[in-house]
């Protein structure tokens, strides 16, 4: 219970998990903001769908960067530290834009938020690996998942009402102090657990000797670029998906601000649900007896096919089955998603795993950066969103392939199942 330093009961567990991801939607509350609300700052600003997409990119470009920091910080700082530190931070990042009046200033919030944001990721995976047992791990991160696409369901109702309130700048400063109330929910339950304050890179039992902190050793690993190159390449369509899909049903279906609201809950409901669903059948199959490697390579490939359709979206005249379809493709993603990162825990020493993980964030980051620079040009050019989605189908495949050539065989580390008593 909270208070003691030596044992830590499930429901404490999940209550502090539960804290985490709480304070997660907050944290990603700007990107709904930012592509429903779209159309307001693009009037403010005079943008173009170019300098939109570029917006876009600078978040993400400096996220991407910040990971390869924030990793290293997380393994160092201990679980508990890092909550303290990264939800404080990006908290007053997200409540910056409210003074944001120039696009120069916007961009510097945003870039601020980017750097903030990035140690969510890393946190996240760390707290899961900590806090439970490895056959749990995937139902953990399925359940994380359902909570943030319960957030982001709930955000295209709650942002115009926002909005019209307080404005797109006061609705960015109402995730920042959401940020705050968690911050101090987590507090009050973490009182006296030295296990969440431990640095796993000092935890010398933990990892080989030798281990600094640096990223040296993980560059050099093979089952490294297997993962953060299929995260890259699967998390290029995630980043397009968010950061699109409320332009492309205003282009194709002429929807307001109002009636996303509908088709963007369905699509990201598909998300929560999706990962949720991949977290216990992948839960339940190892708890059968099948093989880490069976489990982790059998939903990302289902999870690929579900994605591969996607195309298809174009000949629909209607938004209804266009936002189901996408509502699978979301959940589709989040399967493999959740396999990559529940691979990570599963082979990575635990004094590793938040490194490991904000690398592979980097990657994806970095592919939500080049698709985002794609996208706005692709649009401005007058092609469409046909070749986005032609590409956006076929990624996961092409992620899988590249995995399945890097890791033939899945097997777990020993440093990897420690857990917090």
């Amino acid at each position: 219970m909270a208070g003691s330093s030596h044992h830590i009961s499930t429901q404490l567990r999940w209550a502090l998990f539960t804290t985490l991801c709480v304070a997660g939607v907050f944290n990603a509350m700007d990107r709904p903001i930012i592509a429903i609300l779209k159309p307001n700052m693009m009037a403010d600003f005079g943008w173009t769908d170019t300098d939109f997409g570029d917006l876009a990119a600078v978040t993400q470009f400096s996220a991407a960067f910040a990971f390869l920091f924030t990793g290293w910080l997380v393994d160092r700082l201990g679980v508990h530290r890092s909550m303290q530190l990264g939800a404080s931070a990006w908290s007053l990042a997200a409540m910056a834009h409210g003074w944001a009046v120039t696009t120069a200033q916007v961009v510097a919030a945003r870039v601020g938020l980017g750097v903030t944001e990035a140690v969510q990721t890393p946190l996240t995976i760390k707290t899961v690996a900590t806090l439970f047992e490895p056959d749990r791990r995937s139902l953990a991160f399925g359940f994380a998942t359902l909570l943030a696409g319960a957030g982001t369901i709930a955000m295209p109702f709650v942002i115009p009402a926002l909005a019209l309130a307080v404005g797109w700048r006061g609705a960015l400063m109402v995730g920042g102090i959401g940020g705050f109330i968690s911050l101090a929910a987590w507090m009050f339950l973490a009182r006296g657990l030295s296990q969440l304050r431990q640095s796993t890179i000092e935890a010398t039992d933990e990892h080989p000797a030798g281990d600094s902190g640096s990223y040296g050793n993980i560059l050099t690993n093979r089952q490294t670029w297997g993962i953060v190159v299929a995260k890259a390449l699967s998390d290029m369509t995630w980043w397009f998906i968010n950061f699109w899909l409320a332009d492309y049903y205003r282009k194709e279906f002429s929807l307001t601000t109002l009636d996303l609201a509908v088709p963007l809950a369905i699509a990201f409901a598909g998300s929560g649900f999706g990962a949720l669903l991949a977290g216990w059948v992948s839960t339940r199959l190892l708890e059968k007896g099948w093989s880490v490697n069976r489990v982790r390579k059998t939903v990302m490939l289902v999870s690929a096919l579900v994605v591969a359709p996607l195309p298809l979206v174009m000949g629909l005249d209607s938004y209804w089955p266009v936002a189901i379809m996408i509502g699978v493709v979301m959940a589709g993603h989040q399967g493999f998603s959740l396999s990559i990162f529940s691979t990570i825990t599963d082979v990575v020493p635990n004094a590793k795993v938040a490194r490991v993980t904000a690398f592979g964030a980097f990657m994806g980051n970095m592919g939500g950066v080049a698709i985002s620079l794609v996208a706005g040009r692709v649009l401005d050019a007058g092609l469409g969103f046909v070749p986005l989605f032609v590409f956006a189908a076929s990624s996961y495949l092409l992620a899988l392939a590249w995995f399945h050539l890097f890791i033939p065989v899945i097997r777990r580390n020993e440093g990897a199942l420690a857990v917090a008593d």
